[in-house]
Protein backbone atom coordinates (compact mmCIF):
# COMPACT_ATOMS: atom_id res chain seq x y z
CA UNK A 1 0.00 0.00 0.00
CA UNK A 2 1.24 3.23 -1.09
CA UNK A 3 1.16 6.71 1.72
CA UNK A 4 1.54 10.09 1.60
CA UNK A 5 2.64 12.35 5.05
CA UNK A 6 1.94 15.68 5.46
CA UNK A 7 5.76 16.46 5.16
CA UNK A 8 7.04 15.77 2.18
CA UNK A 9 4.16 13.82 0.53
CA UNK A 10 6.63 10.76 0.60
CA UNK A 11 5.31 7.06 0.54
CA UNK A 12 4.81 5.51 3.65
CA UNK A 13 3.89 2.60 5.04
CA UNK A 14 0.34 3.58 6.70
CA UNK A 15 -2.96 5.00 6.00
CA UNK A 16 -5.30 6.58 8.41
CA UNK A 17 -8.50 8.30 8.48
CA UNK A 18 -10.53 9.75 11.18
CA UNK A 19 -14.02 10.26 11.65
CA UNK A 20 -13.95 14.12 10.55
CA UNK A 21 -15.12 16.35 13.43
CA UNK A 22 -17.12 19.62 12.67
CA UNK A 23 -15.69 22.32 11.50
CA UNK A 24 -17.08 24.20 13.28
CA UNK A 25 -16.18 23.07 16.47
CA UNK A 26 -13.53 24.53 18.71
CA UNK A 27 -14.02 28.03 17.57
CA UNK A 28 -15.56 29.61 20.80
CA UNK A 29 -12.11 32.02 22.68
CA UNK A 30 -14.05 30.83 25.69
CA UNK A 31 -13.58 27.47 24.96
CA UNK A 32 -11.77 25.21 27.60
CA UNK A 33 -8.03 23.62 27.65
CA UNK A 34 -7.72 21.85 25.02
CA UNK A 35 -6.76 18.00 25.02
CA UNK A 36 -4.13 16.72 22.96
CA UNK A 37 -4.51 13.81 20.56
CA UNK A 38 -3.61 10.88 20.44
CA UNK A 39 -2.07 10.69 16.86
CA UNK A 40 -1.17 6.95 17.38
CA UNK A 41 -4.35 5.84 17.41
CA UNK A 42 -5.86 8.47 15.46
CA UNK A 43 -5.24 10.57 12.39
CA UNK A 44 -5.59 14.52 13.11
CA UNK A 45 -8.40 16.73 10.97
CA UNK A 46 -8.77 16.46 7.54
CA UNK A 47 -6.49 19.10 5.98
CA UNK A 48 -10.00 20.48 4.53
CA UNK A 49 -11.40 21.45 7.71
CA UNK A 50 -11.36 24.84 8.18
CA UNK A 51 -10.66 27.13 11.33
CA UNK A 52 -11.52 31.12 11.00
CA UNK A 53 -11.50 29.85 7.53
CA UNK A 54 -8.11 28.65 6.99
CA UNK A 55 -7.85 24.95 5.80
CA UNK A 56 -4.79 22.84 7.60
CA UNK A 57 -4.88 25.42 10.63
CA UNK A 58 -6.91 22.81 12.52
CA UNK A 59 -4.49 19.71 11.11
CA UNK A 60 -1.72 21.36 12.11
CA UNK A 61 -2.92 22.09 15.79
CA UNK A 62 -3.89 18.86 15.77
CA UNK A 63 -0.41 17.85 15.47
CA UNK A 64 1.48 20.45 17.02
CA UNK A 65 -0.98 19.56 20.36
CA UNK A 66 0.08 15.60 19.76
CA UNK A 67 3.89 16.53 19.37
CA UNK A 68 3.62 18.65 22.71
CA UNK A 69 2.61 15.41 24.56
CA UNK A 70 4.68 12.71 22.13
CA UNK A 71 1.89 11.13 20.79
CA UNK A 72 2.38 12.52 17.31
CA UNK A 73 3.14 9.09 15.57
CA UNK A 74 4.30 9.73 11.97
CA UNK A 75 3.14 13.24 12.03
CA UNK A 76 5.03 16.18 12.65
CA UNK A 77 4.51 19.94 13.50
CA UNK A 78 5.53 22.53 11.24
CA UNK A 79 6.12 20.31 8.16
CA UNK A 80 6.37 21.37 4.62
CA UNK A 81 2.34 21.36 4.65
CA UNK A 82 2.11 23.48 7.81
CA UNK A 83 4.26 26.00 6.12
CA UNK A 84 1.58 26.94 3.74
CA UNK A 85 -0.22 27.94 6.19
CA UNK A 86 2.47 29.70 8.37
CA UNK A 87 3.73 31.56 5.51
CA UNK A 88 0.57 33.02 4.66
CA UNK A 89 -0.70 33.81 7.56
CA UNK A 90 2.55 35.41 9.07
CA UNK A 91 3.00 32.94 12.16
CA UNK A 92 6.06 32.09 13.67
CA UNK A 93 5.69 28.30 14.23
CA UNK A 94 7.47 28.43 17.53
CA UNK A 95 6.03 31.31 19.19
CA UNK A 96 2.54 29.32 17.55
CA UNK A 97 3.56 26.71 19.67
CA UNK A 98 4.28 28.14 22.82
CA UNK A 99 0.62 29.45 22.58
CA UNK A 100 -0.40 25.55 22.11
CA UNK A 101 1.63 24.68 24.85
CA UNK A 102 -0.46 26.85 27.53
CA UNK A 103 -3.52 24.40 26.84
CA UNK A 104 -5.27 27.12 24.54
CA UNK A 105 -8.31 25.76 22.60
CA UNK A 106 -8.75 26.37 18.98
CA UNK A 107 -10.79 29.27 19.78
CA UNK A 108 -8.45 31.23 21.33
CA UNK A 109 -5.25 30.23 19.20
CA UNK A 110 -7.17 31.69 16.20
CA UNK A 111 -7.62 34.99 18.14
CA UNK A 112 -4.01 35.01 19.09
CA UNK A 113 -3.02 33.98 15.27
CA UNK A 114 -5.56 37.00 14.22
CA UNK A 115 -3.97 39.69 16.91
CA UNK A 116 -0.15 38.10 15.59
CA UNK A 117 -0.09 37.58 12.48
CA UNK A 118 2.29 39.24 9.97
CA UNK A 119 -0.28 39.69 7.15
CA UNK A 120 -3.45 40.30 7.84
CA UNK A 121 -5.73 38.80 5.33
CA UNK A 122 -9.20 39.60 4.53
CA UNK A 123 -11.84 36.85 4.44
CA UNK A 124 -11.81 37.05 0.65
CA UNK A 125 -7.90 36.59 0.67
CA UNK A 126 -8.43 33.36 3.02
CA UNK A 127 -11.20 31.79 0.92
CA UNK A 128 -9.57 32.58 -2.19
CA UNK A 129 -6.41 31.12 -0.29
CA UNK A 130 -8.29 27.98 1.35
CA UNK A 131 -9.80 26.85 -1.76
CA UNK A 132 -7.02 27.03 -3.73
CA UNK A 133 -5.46 24.64 -1.36
CA UNK A 134 -8.29 22.41 -1.22
CA UNK A 135 -8.07 21.92 -5.05
CA UNK A 136 -4.38 21.99 -5.40
CA UNK A 137 -3.13 19.13 -7.64
CA UNK A 138 0.12 18.13 -8.48
CA UNK A 139 1.90 21.22 -11.09
CA UNK A 140 5.01 19.04 -12.27
CA UNK A 141 5.68 15.65 -14.54
CA UNK A 142 7.58 14.84 -10.99
CA UNK A 143 4.44 15.23 -8.87
CA UNK A 144 1.75 13.87 -11.35
CA UNK A 145 3.75 10.84 -11.31
CA UNK A 146 3.69 10.60 -7.89
CA UNK A 147 0.08 10.79 -8.03
CA UNK A 148 -0.15 8.05 -10.61
CA UNK A 149 1.78 6.11 -7.50
CA UNK A 150 -0.79 7.22 -5.03
CA UNK A 151 -3.53 6.21 -7.57
CA UNK A 152 -2.33 2.67 -8.62
CA UNK A 153 -1.93 1.95 -4.57
CA UNK A 154 -5.19 3.10 -3.86
CA UNK A 155 -7.03 0.66 -6.83
CA UNK A 156 -6.70 1.25 -10.56
CA UNK A 157 -10.09 2.58 -10.84
CA UNK A 158 -10.31 5.19 -8.42
CA UNK A 159 -10.72 8.69 -10.43
CA UNK A 160 -11.66 10.70 -7.10
CA UNK A 161 -8.00 10.92 -6.06
CA UNK A 162 -7.07 13.96 -7.95
CA UNK A 163 -5.71 16.90 -5.35
CA UNK A 164 -3.12 16.92 -2.42
CA UNK A 165 -5.57 17.11 0.11
CA UNK A 166 -7.71 14.02 -1.51
CA UNK A 167 -4.18 11.96 -1.07
CA UNK A 168 -3.60 13.15 2.62
CA UNK A 169 -7.12 11.84 3.76
CA UNK A 170 -7.11 8.84 1.66
CA UNK A 171 -3.53 8.12 3.38
CA UNK A 172 -5.22 9.18 7.09
CA UNK A 173 -7.83 6.49 6.16
CA UNK A 174 -5.76 3.64 4.94
CA UNK A 175 -3.03 4.43 7.77
CA UNK A 176 -6.02 3.52 10.65
CA UNK A 177 -7.21 0.75 9.20
CA UNK A 178 -9.60 1.59 6.16
CA UNK A 179 -10.04 0.18 2.91
CA UNK A 180 -8.13 1.89 0.16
Amino acid sequence: MLLIDDEHFALQKNFTSPTCPSPLLGHSPTMPKSSSPDLTIHPPRSPRVRLGGYVLLPRMLDKCRATLAGKNGEYSYNCPLDQYFLKFAGVDPDALQKQVAAGLGDGAILSWIEKNQKHHRSGQEIETWSDFMNRRAPASVEQRERMNQYQSGAGKDREDITTWFDVLDLDDFASFGGPA
